[in-house]
């Protein structure tokens, strides 16, 4: 059976081991060990529980397949860095092949990377999931005991369902409440993952969801390459997984949760992200420097960020640009750091969770590139081959003569 880019498929796995104890098909998990053991990867780098904790995780590097099977099923409370660990603990993949599962916004960082030759895309295989957002397992455990009266070793399961946060406990029950009434009291999601626009990672070679087959025991796979493509064809001949048509109905409803998804997201940005754009310049630069004056230079933000990887820093004491030993630093310290990535920043929130002061930086890289969006037709991480602002130039550029410069900049 041929299989293109492009192409909508719904799967499941045949090993009966790996359905029953999957929640959606296990479709993922076989396609992991089964790259493994056709020889497609070398490794596979699988998020697993830590000390059986689904409010705590680690990634691992493993070649064992059944280790992979040991990863099944979803940790919302567990945000690892994937770019991160690729590029500075697998030496960006110059000699290794690797396949990751990842989310909108590590499939993202790692598009960064790869177009400033950080990571090898050759021997890289993306396995995309759809993603509704993550949480902060401290704010997380809180809302249990708080909003849901339970006490969090009592939850086996999480799910965000309808603009709903369900939540499964040991017993089999199932509690729900309004997702966005509880972000309202300051709960819910990653600030981060409440402005993401991009819930489906078809960046990734394969992008698989829930979403249109919930009421299956089921994914849906849309293919996003052809090292997807051919992934899922051998999987299929050997009968790894089984696939077959989506209906119109499937296929549109999973457009209407992507709808949805983004909907909510441009709420949040209008709602959080609007006033302080609406801002007079002196009232931003009051608002902004009043949380830089809380930065007490750990580098928590530039050691954390995915897409900073410069060997040498600029803000590094012995560079010169900033004072050492000067807490807060200056105000060319997040300034400097902040202009440096938010071209090619992802909105990952890996920085914000970093800040051991909780300065705000998401809601200022979020503002920042949403002003460059129009200026440079760019949205990191979206197109592998779309380069970067400022390495190519247009002919219309070589031809302005004059500075120009928009209205609440003067």
């Amino acid at each position: 059976m041929p299989i293109s880019i492009g192409e909508k498929l719904v799967g499941w796995s045949t090993d009966k081991n790996i359905f029953e104890k999957s929640e959606h098909g296990g479709v993922v998990v076989s396609l992991l060990s089964f790259a493994l053991k056709s020889k497609l990867v070398d490794f596979v780098i699988a998020l697993k529980k830590r000390n059986n904790s689904r409010f705590d995780g680690v990634l691992t590097v493993t070649n064992k397949p059944e280790e992979v099977v040991e990863a099944v099923g979803a940790l919302h409370c567990v945000t690892p860095n994937i770019a991160k660990f690729v590029k500075k603990y697998l030496d960006g993949l110059k000699d290794v092949k690797v396949a990751v599962v990842v989310k909108p916004c590590d499939a993202k960082a790692i598009v960064e990377l790869v177009k400033r030759n950080q990571i090898n895309p050759d021997n890289l295989l993306m396995v995309g999931v759809n993603c509704s957002g993550t949480f902060n397992p401290v704010i997380f455990k809180k809302m249990l005991i708080e909003e849901f009266k339970v006490k969090p070793e009592e939850v086996v399961d999480e799910e965000i369902k309808d603009r709903k946060l369900l939540i499964k406990l040991v017993n089999g029950k199932i509690l729900e409440k309004d997702l966005r009434e509880l972000e309202e009291k300051g709960y819910g999601r990653r600030e981060n993952c409440r402005y993401c626009e991009t819930p489906i990672p078809r960046m990734a070679d394969l992008a698989v969801g829930k979403w249109g087959v919930e009421d299956k025991k089921a994914s849906f796979i849309e293919i996003c390459s052809e090292k997807g493509a051919n992934l899922v064809k051998m999987a299929v001949d050997n009968g790894i997984i089984k696939i077959e048509k989506p209906s119109p109905e499937i296929i549109e409803e999973r457009e209407r949760k992507c709808r949805e998804s983004v909907e909510d997201a441009k709420y949040w940005q209008n709602k959080i992200l609007k006033p302080l754009e609406d801002l007079s310049f002196e009232d931003r630069l009051r608002f902004w420097f009043s949380h830089f004056n809380r930065c007490v230079k750990c580098f928590g933000c530039r050691d954390s960020c995915p897409i900073c990887y410069c060997v040498e820093c600029i803000l590094e004491a012995g560079r010169n640009l900033v004072k050492a030993g000067e807490i807060p630093p200056e105000k060319l310290f997040p300034a400097v750091r902040i202009t440096h990535v938010v071209d090619s920043c992802v909105g990952c929130g890996q920085c914000q969770d970093a800040c051991q002061m909780e300065i705000p930086l998401i809601k200022l890289l979020y503002i920042i590139k949403n002003e460059l969006k129009p200026i440079f037709k760019y949205e990191a991480g979206l197109n592998i081959e779309e380069k970067p602002p400022l390495t190519t130039t247009t002919d219309k550029e070589l031809n302005i003569t004059e500075t120009e410069l928009k209205p609440n900049m003067l």
